[in-house]
């Protein structure tokens, strides 16, 4: 068990990488198959262990390195960022491979080796190129991964770019007709948002070179740790290198370059006009991935980057930021009743649904930052499974018009069945995994408007939180709306002659499909069991961080 503690988050960084290697060695299609498979099976399987490894002792922790963990500054006794490994890189800049977890990253994780252990499944037909195309998956799981793990800066920008470069050729090479325009479109938009993240490392690291001078002459200055920037010392330090303070144009610019980068790779409105064209174009395992994890990673980017590095910049800014978590709310239901492709109008959901994970950092409090984190864990599965439900009736009738539909609950109802769950689940009905994460959301929404809420201790207006939450209430009808409509036209009515002849889903959907559906029901039912019983206590020590500067 040591040993796991010790290695278990490197091991799970670079076994797809080993793997991506020995596919690249395959000679038969079998093999490489069976060889991915293998691989992404024992990740799943080594992030399971992070349960049993992590611990679940110091419920009240703060948000900083725990005790015994050997990083080099300072150790809090009971802090909620645990198993970290740390080596030098490149000792010139203190840059660091260090990596770490707590409940912020962990759900994540195992979520990532979930959906990648499930799109190698759904990626079983793969025909064309079949060896490029899953050594990319794999090269692409370890940078998501890196992503989730990285506590240095530095490291946490590498897999941010490391992450992107495959998703792009998987979408240029295995993608739909138009398949080059929508890998440049999602390629020059995520580089975009990563040019403001590199000015930010950049800037960052200058500053701290002023307030962690190199201690002896010749020895490196300067630190690219994420958990050290977040402290209340390095802040208050940060505040007086800065002209003005952590309120300051410069932190204000700071935040809204992260801002940026996270939310085009959320995405929010105006920055998501890429998501569609890339979910239509893309391969369906790959769609799959795309939603349930990559999405996710500029949620993950905001909680550990962006509002622990400048609480104070998104305090000012709140009402910003929740305008653009409503209007992606609204618009992006809105724009998914008008579509007639149904994997366009998966797409356009996911906008809708990770605007309230938008809102939910926007308004600052316990309920709000909780069900935000719960919706990037509940929209990872509903995501996955609608995107498989579109690619199984794809691959029979060779279209995704919805109008053409209707009647498939005659021809495939165990598919029906299935994938009324993950519509049931997409739209929020209660005792499933999404109406967990909406409804607290909008509840921490209508708790930023009371008198000891951060945003109110700073000078928020309660009239504008109150009808930025009533107005992000609509978006749970329209989703409703669109879903049930959705359902009505794809699998009910007079049973079509044309599709008469679908076979039934086969053994391999299913073993996608089930887990998922499994997956939307245990979390909507059990989700402390499941879920905050990992986040509570990082939760906790995050808020500590935000009152400090109060």
């Amino acid at each position: 068990m040591d040993f796991l503690r010790h290695w278990l988050l490197t091991l799970l960084i670079f076994i797809p990488a080993a793997g991506a290697i020995v596919v690249l060695f395959m000679r038969t299609r079998d093999s490489i198959r069976w060889a991915t498979l293998g691989t992404t099976l024992l990740t799943f399987i080594l992030s399971l262990f992070l349960i049993f490894t992590y611990n679940w002792q110091g419920k009240d922790g703060v948000y900083a390195y725990a005790a015994g963990q050997n990083n080099g500054i300072a150790e809090a006794q009971n802090g909620v960022i645990q198993m970290v490994q740390h080596a030098r890189w490149i000792p010139a800049f203190n840059i660091e491979y260090r990596v770490g977890i707590d409940g912020l990253s962990l759900p994540l994780v195992i979520l990532s080796t979930f959906i990648c252990l499930l799109a190698c499944i759904a990626s079983w037909n793969i025909e064309k190129m079949t060896k490029g195309y899953m050594a990319l998956f794999l090269f692409l799981e370890m940078g998501i991964l890196g992503v989730f793990l990285s506590l240095d800066f530095f490291l946490f920008y590498v897999f941010f770019e490391v992450s992107l470069l495959p998703m792009y050729f998987l979408i240029g090479i295995w993608g739909g007709p138009r398949k080059e325009y929508a890998a440049i479109k999602f390629f020059l938009y995520t580089l975009v948002g990563s040019i403001g993240l590199l000015i930010v490392l950049i800037g960052l690291f200058l500053y701290s070179r002023q307030i962690y001078p190199a201690p002896t002459p010749g020895a490196p200055a300067g630190t690219f740790d994420m958990v050290r920037i977040a402290t209340p010392e390095f802040q208050a330090a940060l505040g007086r290198v800065i002209h003005g303070g952590l309120t300051g144009a410069t932190a204000k610019t700071f935040f809204m370059l992260l801002m940026i980068g996270f939310l085009i790779k959320v995405p929010a409105v105006p920055f998501h006009t890429w998501l569609p064209d890339a979910h239509v174009e893309a391969p369906t395992p790959m769609s799959m991935i795309l939603a349930a994890i990559l999405l996710k990673m500029g949620g993950y980017g905001i909680f550990r980057i962006a509002y622990p590095f400048f609480p104070e910049a998104a305090k000012e800014m709140w009402l910003l930021i929740a305008i653009i978590g409503v209007v992606s709310i609204i618009y992006g239901a809105l724009c998914a009743m008008a579509q007639t492709d149904f994997k366009k109008l998966v797409a356009y959901s996911s906008v809708s649904h990770m605007g309230f994970v938008t809102l939910g950092a926007a308004m600052m409090t316990p309920a709000a930052i909780n069900g935000a984190l719960f919706m990037m864990i509940a929209h990872g599965i509903t995501s996955a499974a609608m995107f498989f439900v579109v690619g199984v009736v794809y691959e029979r009738a060779h279209h995704r018009e919805i109008a053409r539909f209707g009647g498939l609950a005659s021809t495939m109802p165990v598919y029906t069945g299935l994938s009324t769950v993950a519509f049931f689940a997409n739209l929020g009905l209660p005792g499933l995994c999404g109406f967990v994460g909406e409804v607290l959301v909008l509840l921490g929404a209508f708790d930023a408007a009371k008198s000891d809420s951060i945003l109110m201790k700073s000078g928020a207006s309660w009239d504008a939180i109150i009808t930025l939450a009533v107005i992000s209430c609509f978006g749970v009808i329209l989703t409703a709306g669109y879903m049930l409509w959705t359902m009505q036209r794809v699998f009910l009515g007079p049973e079509k002659p044309e599709y008469r002849g679908f076979a039934e889903v086969d053994g391999r959907e299913q073993v996608v499909l089930v887990p998922l559906t499994v997956m939307a029901i245990l979390l909507g039912v059990l989700p402390t069991v499941f879920f905050f019983a990992f986040t509570d206590a990082t939760v906790k020590g995050m808020f500590g961080l935000f009152r400090l500067f109060s």
